[in-house]
């Protein structure tokens, strides 16, 4: 029978192997950082001057390494692909253009598939790079400029399995990518490009980006009487947000809203339908400068607990519209529900003009 271990002797021995493990690979990432030296400086200035994509390759866990390595240079400004080394020896090396450099991935510097590519690699890229253990290698004999890390023990207990030699790959294809990010000057807003969605992309968003504008917008004169305002500015869809109004140099003077309108109804004062809507408008409402972020303007919405916010240029005009009913996705359910139900009830209001 086997015998039987006390659950906190045996949750300190658990934790301590994984401890042991990820000192293990800190260590090594350590040691390789202390390590680097001109053949990691002579790689990036290939990369640099690499005037097509970067066709990175690999097999087995390097591939995995090699697909992780390919999307964060292209999220971060230098254009890249996995190259499956079986399919390419298959006609994927079709892939590969005269401008490319090929970065080969290989811990042994000799695996069997990725011997056989590079000759191939050779004739039809620009140049030939490696990331490696071994500096005796084939892969690191062939490339033109080779990372060379150098021996490792792996994490694993029988030290067979690929760990400590993949987080140190992985980490060294990190390394080239924000090296090359920071020589390019590759910016927040360059990011932001690439990452138009999820909680990235609205980090680093600007109000243009999820702003109305153009035809969809209703600017008006402040100086036009309030009946004269509606029925020039038509609404178009479903619900175009609220009417802008600018003074005589085209400057945002005020904003009449849906709720504007009801509150007029509540208070029986249809007579000012056909006063100037200067007397009804709320002045001086809260507006962004075209040039802010989208997250900050939607705080502005949230905690203000109004539906439009004005988008202005330098000058103070109107240029776009942050309408909540766009960007309801964005709020917790809760707050959409609030947003959405007052929405129904402007509606009908508005209609009765």
């Amino acid at each position: 029978m086997f015998g039987t271990v006390a659950p906190a002797r045996l949750s300190t021995t658990i934790l301590e192997q994984a401890r042991e493990v990820m000192r293990a690979e800190a260590g090594a990432l350590e040691q390789v950082a202390e390590d680097l030296n001109e053949g990691f400086e002579r790689v990036v200035e290939v990369l640099r001057n690499c005037a097509g994509r970067v066709a990175i390759t690999g097999v087995g866990k390097c591939a995995d390494i090699g697909r992780k390595i390919a999307a964060t240079f292209n999220s971060t400004g230098t254009r890249a692909y996995f190259l499956d080394a079986t399919q390419a020896m298959h006609g994927d090396l079709g892939m590969v253009h005269a401008d490319d450099v090929a970065l080969v991935l290989s811990h042994s510097g000799d695996s069997e598939e990725i011997v056989r590519l590079l000759r191939p690699l050779r004739n039809l890229a620009a140049a030939l790079l490696a990331i490696t253990g071994n500096g005796a290698g084939q892969v690191a004999r062939a490339a033109d400029a080779s990372i060379i890390y150098g021996s490792l023990t792996e994490a694993c207990p029988l030290s067979l399995a690929p760990s400590t030699s993949t987080t140190v790959m992985l980490a060294l294809g990190d390394a080239l990518a924000f090296v090359l990010c920071r020589q390019r000057e590759f910016g927040a807003q360059d990011f932001a490009r690439f990452h138009p969605a999820g909680n990235l992309g609205r980090k680093l968003a600007l109000v243009t980006d999820y702003m109305r504008s153009g035809s969809a917008l209703r600017v008006a004169s402040d100086s036009a009487s309030v009946r004269s305002v509606l029925a020039r500015t038509g609404r178009r869809g479903r619900r175009t947000g609220a009417v802008m109004l600018v003074d005589q140099q085209g400057r945002l003077s005020g904003i009449f809203t849906d709720s504007d309108l009801a509150r007029l109804f509540e208070r029986r004062a249809e007579h000012l339908l056909d006063r100037p809507i200067c007397e009804v408008m709320t002045r001086q409402p809260l507006s962004v400068p075209q040039g802010a972020k989208f997250t900050e303007a939607l705080e502005l919405l949230r905690s203000h607990k109004i539906s439009e916010l004005p988008v202005l240029d330098n000058n103070g005009r109107p240029v776009g519209l942050l309408d909540i009913t766009d960007l309801l996705e964005f709020l917790p359910l809760d707050e959409q529900a609030d947003f959405e139900e007052e929405e129904s009830w402007n509606e009908a209001e508005f209609r009765a003009a």
